[in-house]
């Protein structure tokens, strides 16, 4: 008996094929800005309340909506002086929100994936076939405001139900960020098609950092510069990965933007970084990588029975 749920098959970090990351680079450095709405008052979940104050949470919704209005701005200008582009965490209910953040990251060849459709409606309580249509309207919602495809998902909240992998595969999606078990793309267990996890970082969140750590912006920036410096020595052996998660309400604040710029230009100061988006690492991945790792892993799962 276990209670591994089998998302992914187990390989040691130290031993796997090894990953070469275009360019020569010892790292694949990506940004994930949460770019986000809140409905006020949504629709209850069963499971999940959407604000910790009763409704109607002003604070809450008001505070997050600083990074729609000031956040972004400020943050944007940060990754465009670094020369870093962004892969949007989309809540796709923002196109017609706020169609001038959209335009703003696609004129810059940023990449949109689907963070759901507003971050307060949660997948929990869910059929499969209500699941499915939240990806089927995040495709189509994409590809009508950018004219990009759907390569990445985060479900909204990090909410998440058993067959979610199995939908995501089969709508053509690429790869996930809804699982934190590595530091190297990794091939997720699916009925059919192909998916894969691309490191997504808990640990380098500003929302976990500011609102659970309780860390200053000067700590955050060193904790993103030492992040990197493990992960490219490391590098050095076989490519890693390193994803900067973001929300321009906490990191567009004035007094914490200037620590998180200087470190990306720390970061991109570096010879041998692949400053890449989601979508550019999971197409490297699955073309050059993906039957290799996952050839390891089943020869790896058979020599243990």
């Amino acid at each position: 008996m276990t209670n591994d749920p089998g998302l992914y098959g187990y390989l040691p970090y130290q031993g796997r094929p090894k990953i070469a990351w275009p360019g020569d680079a010892r790292i694949a450095v990506w940004i994930a800005p949460n770019i986000e709405f809140y409905e006020m008052n949504p629709e209850p979940n069963p499971v999940r309340a959407p604000w910790p104050r009763p409704n109607p949470d002003v604070v809450g919704y008001s505070h997050r909506d600083y990074g729609n209005r000031a956040g972004w701005q400020r943050m944007m200008r940060a990754m465009d002086e670094a020369g870093f582009r962004g892969s949007v965490s989309l809540n796709v209910a923002l196109c017609e929100h706020h169609p001038e953040i959209i335009k703003a990251c696609a004129d810059r060849g940023w990449e949109f994936f689907s963070h759901g459709i507003y971050n307060t409606r949660y997948t929990y309580g869910m059929t499969p076939e209500q699941e499915r249509a939240i990806i089927v309207d995040s495709r189509a919602t994409i590809a009508k405001w950018t004219g990009q495809t759907l390569d990445g998902w985060l479900s909204p909240a990090l909410s998440n139900n058993t067959w979610t992998m199995d939908l995501l595969a089969e709508e053509g999606v690429l790869y996930t960020c809804d699982l934190f078990h590595d530091d190297q793309p990794t091939p997720i267990n699916v009925a059919s098609g192909k998916l894969i996890s691309i490191p997504y970082s808990l640990e380098m969140n500003d929302t976990i950092v500011y609102n659970t750590y309780q860390y200053t912006p000067r700590h955050y920036g060193e904790m993103i510069k030492r992040q990197f410096d493990q992960l490219y020595a490391e590098g050095a052996e076989s490519g890693t990965v390193m994803c900067v998660p973001l929300h321009p309400y906490l990191v567009g604040q004035p007094h914490r933007i200037d620590a998180f710029a200087e470190a990306l230009s720390y970061i991109a100061g570096h010879d041998q970084v692949w400053l890449a988006t989601g979508r550019e690492i999971a197409r490297h991945y699955i073309d050059h990588h993906y039957d290799a790792v996952a050839g390891a892993v089943a020869a790896h799962d058979a020599k243990r029975g």
